[in-house]
Order: structure tokens, then C-alpha cells, then sequence
């Protein structure tokens, strides 16, 4: 089985390099595609060095338009399929996402259509984060749990592997949603077509090196897209 796991970069110099040799060192075969968003720091140059010591195992997508997370990973998503392989990983590059545990999302999704990493599947398992933010992204998914009925305890979670099929059911090109939206509407749009979603417990770890990405408007596209994602469903028209 061909397995890619996707990061998307903007301005991740201090971390690219270090989050590829972790994927690599796993040596269970997974591929890896940087979608990198033209970042102005060299994230890109440091990338293209490293393809020689990954020859046929690393590859670099550059977009011209920094349009949201969600549009990098469609980009990625499409690309994976293109190119025959049958698990596709979301991760970050900061790692938040800890590499080692890449092999028990592939594990738990060979019997599952996805498989997301969960901070919040056994309690709260989250690392060096403010109480705030801890705070809003766990109500977050407790919100919208509720207002989507959607079985899933991380619903923000971005640290997911995908089978192919999910994938090519889903619909990419209905996905809207860019942000933390994004990956919700994912899970919603795979809970609708009545695949099954597991998660697999993970600690998750707030970056040490580089700035969030996190926003306002990334919050508020994500509060209002899960009610119009709702609406949607209602009308028979998601």
C-alpha cells in the first residue's frame, strides 16, 4: 500500500527539515508531499536540498496563491490521487503532529475509511498550550458535535489519514471551508456518506519553533461554515 503524508508550509524554515528526517526515519515506507504556499522564508529552497537524500520518497508542490489551509490540502489530495496512492496523512510540520504515531493511524484506518489523530477522544491530551486555547478548541468540538451530530470527539483535529475511496467519495471539489473549517467539513462530509471514522488517541504538543497560523476570521469561518454546513445537510443540498 502507498502511503503520502501531506504537509503544507508557509514560513516553516525552522521546522521543515527537521519533520521530513522524522518522517523518513520511520522507514515504513511513507511518502511525503510539501505543499508549500510560496512561503517568503525558503521553507521551498530548504525542501528542493533535500530531495536528492529522498530520491522517489520526497516531493515539493508549490502554490502561487496563499489561499487557506484547506485549499493547500485539496491541492495535496488531488495530487495523492493522481498519483496512485492509497493513504493520504494530513499532518503540520511544527510538530504539533509527532511523526511516530503516523503508524497507528495507518493501522487503525486499514479497517476504517479515516483515522484522526485525537486530543480529545480520552480526556484532554494537549501539551503546552494556554488554558484559553485549550479551552476554545475543546468547546469548539463539543459545539460542533452538537450542531452537526457528527460522532466525533476532535472535530478540528488535523492530524488524519484518509483511504483512498474516502477520498474519492467525498466530493473535493464541494469542499468549501478553508480553515479549521476545513477540516470539519471533512469529517462531516465522510460522516454523511456513512464511512466509518475512528480516532486514535495522540498527544498533541503547541509549537516550539515558528508562529501559529491561527486567526479571527480562521475562527469565525469555522463557527459560521459548520451552521451553513448544517443548513446544507437540512436541505439536501450538502
Amino acid at each position: 500500500m502507498k502511503k503520502l503524508v501531506i504537509i503544507p508550509t508557509y514560513n516553516e524554515r525552522d521546522n521543515i527539515r527537521d519533520i521530513i528526517q522524522a518522517v523518513m526515519q520511520l522507514q515504513q515506507d511513507f511518502y511525503v508531499l510539501i505543499v508549500d504556499d510560496s512561503s517568503p522564508d525558503g521553507t521551498g529552497d530548504i525542501v528542493s536540498s533535500m530531495i536528492s537524500e529522498y530520491p522517489n520518497q520526497l516531493f515539493l508542490t508549490v502554490r502561487k496563491v496563499k489561499d487557506g489551509l484547506g485549499k493547500a490540502y485539496l491541492h495535496g489530495f488531488q495530487w495523492a490521487l493522481d498519483h496512485g496512492y492509497d493513504y493520504i496523512f494530513e499532518m503540520d510540520a511544527d510538530f504539533s503532529h509527532n511523526p511516530n504515531d503516523l503508524p497507528r493511524l495507518y493501522e487503525a484506518c486499514l479497517n476504517a475509511d479515516m483515522a484522526i489523530g485525537s486530543r480529545y477522544s480520552q480526556g484532554v491530551n494537549v501539551v503546552n498550550w494556554p488554558m484559553g486555547r485549550v479551552l476554545l478548541s475543546y468547546f469548539a468540538s463539543k459545539y460542533v458535535r452538537m450542531v452537526l451530530g457528527i460522532p466525533v470527539h476532535d472535530t478540528t483535529a488535523g492530524f488524519v489519514c484518509f483511504a483512498r475511496k474516502t477520498l474519492e467519495t467525498i466530493g473535493l471539489d464541494k469542499i468549501k471551508l478553508k480553515g479549521y473549517g476545513f477540516q470539519i467539513e471533512m469529517k462531516y462530509r465522510t460522516f454523511k456518506k456513512g464511512l466509518k471514522i475512528v480516532e486514535v488517541p495522540i498527544i498533541f504538543t503547541d509549537r516550539t519553533k515558528g508562529e501559529s497560523k491561527m486567526n479571527g476570521s480562521i475562527i469565525q469561518e469555522a463557527l459560521f461554515g459548520v451552521l451553513n454546513l448544517r443548513w446544507k445537510s437540512i436541505i439536501n443540498r450538502l
